[in-house]
C-alpha cells in the first residue's frame, strides 16, 4: 500500500477482533466486525481504511496479543448479510488488505492520542469499533507496512 493513495476524504477505523477472525477476514476480503453487527460497518465509506487490533489470539480464552494485525482499504459501499449457520448470519464488507506486519501496540502507546497518557488505555477499544485521527492512523501504518515481508506476522496479508 502506498500510503500517498489515501485521500482526503479518509476516515481512519479501529476494528477489535481476535487473530484467528481476523485471518479469515484476510483470506476472505472482508472485515466483519461486534459479532457481526451492520451498524459499524455501515458508518464507513469506500476508500476509508481499517486497521485491526487484536487483544488475544483467540475470542475468548486466546493468549494474550494486543497488536495491530491487519490493515486494509474499503473496497465499496456495500454492506452484505453472510450466512454462516442456519442460527448465525452476520454482516461483512468487503476490504482490500495490504502486505503487513503485526505490531504490538506497547511500542506505540506514547505516540496515539487515544492512548498517550492514559494507563487505561484498552478502555477505548470497548465498543469494538472506534474512528482514529489521521495522523494515529499514519503512525500504525508506518509501523505495520515498514518492512512488510512475506509472512506479514502470518495474519494481515491475503493471497
Amino acid at each position: 500500500m502506498q500510503l500517498a493513495q489515501i485521500n482526503e476524504q479518509s476516515r481512519f477505523w479501529i476494528g477489535v477482533v481476535s487473530a484467528s477472525h481476523v485471518k479469515r477476514g484476510v483470506v476472505g476480503g472482508f472485515a466483519q466486525l461486534c459479532h457481526g453487527k451492520s451498524a459499524p460497518l455501515r458508518k464507513m465509506r469506500r476508500g476509508d481504511w481499517l486497521i485491526y487490533y487484536s487483544p488475544r489470539t483467540e475470542m475468548g480464552k486466546g493468549r494474550p496479543l494486543q497488536a495491530f494485525t491487519a490493515i486494509g482499504e474499503v473496497a465499496d459501499d456495500d454492506v452484505y448479510a453472510f450466512p454462516m449457520s442456519e442460527s448465525f448470519v452476520p454482516f461483512r464488507r468487503n476490504i482490500r488488505y495490504s502486505p503487513c506486519r503485526e505490531v504490538k501496540i506497547a511500542g506505540l502507546l506514547d505516540s496515539l492520542s487515544f492512548t498517550r497518557g492514559n494507563a487505561h488505555w484498552g478502555y477505548s477499544f470497548r465498543y469494538g469499533h472506534l474512528e482514529i485521527p489521521r495522523d494515529d492512523f499514519m503512525t500504525i501504518a508506518d509501523a505495520m507496512l515498514r518492512e512488510a515481508d512475506d509472512d506479514c506476522g502470518a495474519i494481515g496479508r491475503a493471497e
